[in-house]
């Protein structure tokens, strides 16, 4: 499971509309940064794959995927403990850095996996997840009743990830993708409505919005990684070796 960070955007009181960005365009720039951000990792992990440096890399130093794993985590907090104070350039480049780790660690998803399995499971991906964020927009319901289901959900994907790492349970492991996907589609959902309060909240900080589009972008973009990797499971696509 990918790292999803915390965010409380009722921390914030500042918008885009004096500046002239309508909402419409502050969703599109924010869902923007995330698809770019996912074709960073993608055209990445697909190079790598195919020219050999993910298994030149895996020999020469075995544990880098730990070490990428650990460095992900560490982006992500210095993320969101640093968001009030960093520069908004500081934000677009801590994205692309996680962006460029993910791309390293998903390069062994190219070798053991078919490409045409993985390019199906990504479409089924952006339909599910183009569904659940095209509610999350138009929705009057308020979300946020959401939370206490997304952050229970991510726990118990923590511990069951961590029992099936000492047994095979096949039986727990679909359950386990199950909860997976009902978890972010449903944090898709509640982070794209969000964006919506991002911006009616921030009413003079136009850099603490742009900011926190950047970290709205980076959360979609853990939905939508966290969605192909529980639905490749799920599918359980065949592996090349």
């Amino acid at each position: 499971m990918q790292q999803y960070g915390s965010f409380n955007p009722s921390e914030f009181d500042s918008s885009y509309a004096a500046g002239g960005l309508t909402l419409n365009r502050y969703i599109s720039r924010t869902f923007g940064w995330m698809f770019l951000g996912l074709m960073v990792t993608f055209a990445l992990a697909w190079y790598m794959a195919a020219s050999g440096l993910v298994i030149r890399l895996l020999m020469t130093t075995p544990s880098i995927l730990m070490i990428l794993l650990v460095a992900e985590i560490a982006v992500v907090l210095v993320f969101s403990a640093r968001l009030h104070k960093q520069s908004v350039n500081v934000s677009r480049g801590l994205f692309f850095i996680y962006s460029i780790l993910n791309g390293v660690v998903f390069s062994v998803y190219f070798v053991a996996f078919d490409v045409v399995a993985l390019i199906l499971v990504f479409g089924l991906t952006a339909l599910f997840f183009g569904g659940f964020a095209l509610y999350g927009r138009f929705t009057h319901t308020d979300l946020s009743r959401l939370r206490p289901l997304i952050f229970g959900g991510l726990i118990f994907l923590v511990i069951s990830g961590l029992v099936l790492m000492l047994f095979d349970i096949s039986a727990l492991d679909r359950l386990v993708c199950m909860v997976g996907l009902v978890i972010f589609l449903c944090a898709t959902a509640y982070d794209t409505q969000k964006i919506k309060k991002n911006y009616e909240y921030f009413s003079h900080d136009v850099a603490l919005l742009e900011r926190a589009s950047i970290y709205s972008a980076l959360q979609l973009y853990l939905d939508f990684i966290n969605l192909f990797l529980y639905l490749l499971r799920f599918l359980g696509s065949r592996s090349r070796r």
